[in-house]
Parts: structure tokens; sequence; C-alpha cells
């Protein structure tokens, strides 16, 4: 940046190229929108990352274990290095931007994959763990980068913004289980165990990821949101013509808290045993990517239609549609027969959807209980909790299912969803 850009304005004590934001809601609205593509192109290549572990991780655990007792190990263990990178995360980003928050977690997400594709090819299972626990830091920094599109949004545009980010992360999901085959026969080519191939791609797709952050996220949006906010005086939300008590802040990062935990708990869960369950019904890989890329798809793709809702219907509303959603395909995925391939996918879907419902009504209470002075550090926070419920899910379901079956652990994952209906309302009308 050159001297000129960087002279301070001595009249506001701000660089002369965040006066020029802060003096220009046309500026404002440009970074808006550029942030968003930003966030766009690195959710593309971070969500094909995030798609490699969610599908043979536990079915690698499995092969190099001997056993499917622990084959929700992985998951949990990937999503518990998640918490600590969320917190990392977003410490780094209340400080010092989203920039290089986010670029130092899609990294480490990167180095995460390869470490587990060498634990592969020496069959260390000590290495697999390690690496396991940094690949975790890709699926923290993927689930951060939706707020960094609410930075410049305000109150009507924030779910809307959250969606945009979401749906973006589709392509790369869905690609991702569905070149399950593909890597594994490109792994096999050069030495590499089959179900490390995804990892290639992980490696790959994270890193790039990083690479997008870094070099285009100029400037960073969140210190300009935050520059604005002092200059202001107020808090974002008021300057958009909402004013919230004190006693609703705190209540909101509840709720909205509440609201993602239970639907990651439930997700994950069923989601984690879902790969080991179709192996024991005798479906390939091919036919696992198949569902997995379906509930991935549904957890992104319907995105732009929920943050609309969202904005529009309600928060509170589309959290309880979460709760309900999340119900039915807890009992839908217990009562499909394992052979069937529609009854499976079709609970998949639902519990994708449950789970997009859930993320971004919750993500939305967040955001408007949460001014810019707090607002990245809550969110890491928040996520470190989303990921530690994400690992208790994951580490609980493979113990359900060894000592019972899957329908008894998807049975439990829908009784303990609809619990949100009751918690939503009891708060809502505190609130009111």
């Amino acid at each position: 940046m050159s001297e000129k850009a960087m002279k301070i304005d001595e009249t506001n004590n701000q660089p002369a190229w965040l006066q020029s934001y802060i003096d220009s809601t046309v500026k404002q609205q440009s970074l808006y929108r550029r942030t968003l593509i930003i966030v766009i192109i690195a959710q593309i290549f971070g969500g094909a990352g995030l798609a490699a572990g969610i599908t043979v991780g536990a079915l690698l655990a499995e092969d190099m274990l001997g056993t499917n007792s622990f084959a929700g190990l992985p998951v949990a263990l990937f999503t518990l290095g998640s918490a600590g990178a969320a917190m990392v995360v977003g410490r780094l980003s209340q400080r010092f931007g989203r920039r290089p928050g986010l670029t130092i977690g899609f990294i480490a997400g990167g180095l995460g994959a390869i470490g587990v594709i060498f634990a592969a090819i020496i069959n260390s299972v000590i290495l697999l763990f390690l690496s396991l626990l940094i690949y975790g830091a890709g699926t923290a920094t993927n689930l951060q980068a939706r707020y960094a599109g609410t930075d410049m949004a305000n109150t009507k545009q924030r779910a809307t913004a959250v969606s945009m980010a979401m749906v973006s992360t589709t392509f790369g999901a869905v690609a991702g289980p569905n070149l399950v085959g593909v890597m594994g026969n490109f792994a096999t080519s050069i030495s590499v165990p089959a179900l490390a191939g995804p990892f290639i791609l992980a490696a790959a797709a994270y890193i790039l990821a990083g690479l997008a952050i870094f070099i285009l996220m100029r400037p960073d949006p969140f210190l300009v949101s935050k520059a604005l906010a002092a200059v202001q005086g107020v808090d974002d939300n008021a300057a958009s013509g909402v004013t919230l008590p004190a006693s609703w802040n705190k209540r909101g990062v509840i709720i909205g808290a509440t609201v993602m935990i239970l639907s990651q708990i439930v997700m994950v869960a069923i989601m984690t045993m879902t790969p080991v369950h179709m192996g024991a019904h005798g479906h390939g890989l091919n036919a696992v990517g198949l569902v997995i890329g379906v509930h991935i798809g549904s957890m992104y793709l319907p995105s732009p239609i929920t943050g609309i809702l969202v904005d529009k219907a309600g928060r509170f509303t589309m959290a309880i549609a979460s709760g309900v959603t999340l119900l039915a395909s807890g009992i839908l995925a217990a009562a499909a027969p394992g052979e069937s391939m529609v009854g499976l996918t079709s609970a998949l879907a639902l519990l994708g959807l449950g789970w997009n419902f859930g993320l971004i009504s919750g993500t939305a209470i967040i955001v408007d209980a949460t001014t810019p002075d707090n607002r990245a550090k809550t969110q890491g926070s928040v996520d470190v909790f989303i990921a530690l419920a994400g690992a208790s899910g994951g580490a609980v379901s493979g113990v359900i299912v060894a000592l019972s079956n899957f329908p008894t652990l998807s049975v439990i994952g829908g009784v303990v969803s609809i619990l949100l209906v009751p918690f939503i309302i009891l708060y809502r009308t505190k609130t009111r």
C-alpha cells in the first residue's frame, strides 16, 4: 500500500484508506459485495476439503484399527481439533481482522490432511489421530468464514449474507464425496492407500482456500466494520434502527448457541455412522459417496432460501423448523432398511436440511446479539462449543452403534433435536 494511502487523517485519527470507507456508503456496499465474492471462492475450496474427512474418515479408522467400535473417533478428533482452532481463529480475527485468522486456519487444515495421508502410508494410528486434530482447523475455518460475509451487512441482510457464503460450499462439498472413487484410484496409482485419496483433494482444497483469503481479502471487512461502529459511537444494530437491551445480548448468544449446538450434535452423530451402517449392508464406496454427497448438498444448497426465510419469517420460526426437520430425519433413518438407498438418502437429506435451518438461524441470532467490539471473539467462542458438541456426537455415535444399532442412534438423535422447540418457545416468551 502506498504512503499516500496509509496517511493518517488527523481529524478522525484513521488511515486515509479506512476513512474513505467510513465516508462513503457506496464503498461500504461495494466492500460488502466484494467480501461475499471472496468468501464464496474460499468456501468452494473449503467445502471440498471438509467433505473428504466426513466421507472416508470413519472408514479409514475402521480399516487401520480393525474394528468399527471407534469408527466415530476420526470425526470426533477433527471436530475436537476444530474447537481449538475456532477459538484461535476467532481471537485472531477480533484483534487483527478476518484475513489473517481465516488464512491461518485454512492452511493448518491443509497441513493436517497431508499428515493423514502420510499416516495411511506408514499405517501409523498415532500420526492419524494427531493429523486429524490439525485437519479440524479447516472445518472450523470453513464455518468461521460464514461470519465474514455479515461484517458489512445490515440487520436485514445478515441471514441472507450467511446463506450466500454457505451455498457456495455446496459446489466443493458435493463434488468431494463423489470424487471418492476417482481420488482412491489416483491414490492407488501413486502407491498411497485408496482411503487416503480424498485427503489429497482436501489438502489442496484447504490450502487454495487459505491463499484466496490471503491474496484477495483486502481491505479487511471486519476492520472496516469496527471502525464504522467506533466513529458512529453506537453498535451496528442501533445504526440500522434496531435497539437491543443488554439482557437480550446475553440471552441472544445463549439461544443462538443452543440452536447450533443441538443441530450439530444430531447431524454429526447420524452422519458419522451412516457410511459404516451402509458398509455393513453391502454398499460400496460410490454408494456411500452419493448418500453423503446428497447430505452435504442439503446442508448448504438450500441456504439462499433459508436465508430469506430467516430474515423474513424470523430467526425463532426457522430454529423451531430445524428441530422438527431433524426429528423427521431421525425417524426416517431408523425406519429405513439398511439396503434401501432411497430411504437412507432421504433421511440424510432431511438431516442436512435441518442442520441448515439451525445453523443459519442460530448464526443470525448471534450476530444480532453482538457488536463489532466483541463479535468475532464471541463467534469463535460459540463455534468452540459447536465443535465440542460435534466431537461428542461423533465419539458417542460409534459406541451407541456398537452397543446397540444404527436405528437406535437415529431415534436418540431425533429425540435430542426436538428439545429445541420447547427451549426456543420458553426463551422467546421471556424475551417478549
